[in-house]
């Protein structure tokens, strides 16, 4: 499967400032299998040391960490050769082997000529009682596949290239089957063993079971927390969080069964272990967004909107009958999908606007930038009309490039209302920070 990170590796191997690169993401996002693939494309070698399986290997980074030594051991062990400007070095679940961390540090300063990428999930519970090699490395984020890669998996090339162009009014029987192209990745999502499967048995009804799979997957990773806070509080505020997607998080709605600190340390693990993604207010009257978040402000969105799905305890066959994407759920499926694909787009960075004033309820989506320009961005199916936020945003920040509408609707540009109505399929290149 195409993945659109393959662009970043290949910018990563021929930088000139090139470090250590720690990809993380999710579990089951495609991480070990894109760094194979593009490990076997670019490189002569490619030497792969998977820490979770081989925990016997761990002594390698007993003791001192010297680079010279740690290669010349996992040469051994591997019965492969480590070159430097031709072999990729690659630890897999290094979150495993929390020295192995340590270690690439000396592998930077050591050994600079050497390709080195490190990849794991979970890694920020394993950075918390070691030295980080602050400096040392490099950080790549790594997400479910968004539209465009679904579009490339299921081989629509050319319709990829449509959504990954400049958004604009396209004829009637593309936009439907856009739409309809869209309608099943939301069911599907993006995790690449839940697309493996639907290319091989075509059906959306069969993936059901690998999503639920999945799902029970990180549910027995939640023990794994456990020495920061309870695994039931986690599995149940993970549940809360999909049925209460696209409203503003409240401890207390969530589950009144622990205490407000108990609570609000399962949202904060969940984050940290990239399960879902919180998605803080933010005023744009000025970049960089996050300098102005409010802790106490904040929705979240899931991993993947096919996770979602499944946790929001969906009846796919009554659900997949309706029309507009819209309509499912009270519109939370289509904001799922757009944070999802913002979330890539802007770089892992994702934030909302929520109205300050005592007793105020206006609230925009979510915020983009774009070219060092602020958008507010709403998910709607109305005319412009009835979008109060937004026409309050626009209002009260004069900085403010204008408003996005994401709609099943046709493209469409009100310059008067500085609006533009964008189809859902075109959140990502919409968004595009860059």
């Amino acid at each position: 499967m195409k993945r659109m990170i393959e662009q970043s590796l290949i910018e990563w191997k021929v930088s000139l400032h090139r470090k250590p690169l720690l990809v993380r993401g999710a579990r089951q996002v495609g991480k070990t299998w894109s760094i194979e693939e593009f490990g076997h494309e670019h490189f002569n070698y490619l030497v792969k040391i998977d820490l979770e399986r081989n925990r016997e290997w761990h002594r390698v980074f007993e003791g001192d960490l010297d680079a010279k030594r740690i290669c010349a051991e996992l040469e051994v062990l591997t019965n492969q050769s480590i070159i430097s400007g031709e072999s990729l070095l690659f630890l897999d679940e290094i979150q495993s082997c929390p020295r192995a961390i340590m270690a690439l540090r000396y592998l930077h300063e050591e050994l600079p000529d050497l390709h080195v990428i490190a990849a794991g999930s979970l890694l920020e519970f394993a950075i918390t009682d070691i030295p980080f090699p602050v400096g040392r490395i490099q950080f790549l984020d790594m997400h479910p596949m968004i539209f465009a890669e679904f579009l490339w998996a299921i081989g629509q090339d050319k319709l990829a290239d449509i959504v990954l162009g400049v958004p604009a009014a396209v004829s009637a029987s593309v936009h439907h089957l856009l739409m309809s192209e869209l309608k099943k990745y939301c069911f599907i999502g993006g995790m690449p063993e839940v697309v493996a499967r639907y290319l091989e048995t075509e059906s959306i009804q069969h993936v059901s079971q690998v999503i639920g799979d999945l799902c029970e997957a990180y549910r027995l990773d939640f023990p794994k927390y456990s020495r920061r806070s309870d695994p039931d509080c986690i599995d149940t505020v993970f549940r809360s969080l999909a049925r209460n997607l696209g409203h503003q998080v409240k401890y207390s709605r969530l589950t009144d069964a622990w205490a407000h600190t108990t609570v609000k340390r399962a949202v904060n693990l969940l984050d940290k272990a990239q399960i879902i993604k919180r998605v803080p207010s933010a005023s744009p009257s000025g970049l960089p967004l996050g300098a102005s978040i409010s802790d106490r402000k904040f929705k979240a969105i899931m991993v993947d909107v096919g996770i979602w799905q499944h946790l929001s305890g969906m009846r796919i066959d009554t659900a997949i009958a309706e029309d507009d994407l819209l309509d499912i759920y009270r519109g939370a499926m289509a904001e799922q999908f757009v944070g999802q694909e913002m979330v890539v787009s802007q770089g892992s960075d994702l934030y909302y606007w929520a109205r300050e004033a005592r007793g105020s309820s206006a609230e925009v989506d979510y915020l983009a930038v774009v070219q060092d320009s602020i958008f507010g961005v709403e998910v709607k199916s109305g005319p412009a009309g009835r979008l109060r936020s937004m026409h309050l945003l626009l209002e009260t920040y004069q900085n403010c490039a204008g408003g996005m509408v994401f709609s099943s609707g046709p493209y469409a540009e009100l310059p008067e209302q500085r609006l533009t109505f964008i189809p859902l399929y075109y959140v990502y290149a919409a968004t595009r920070s860059r």
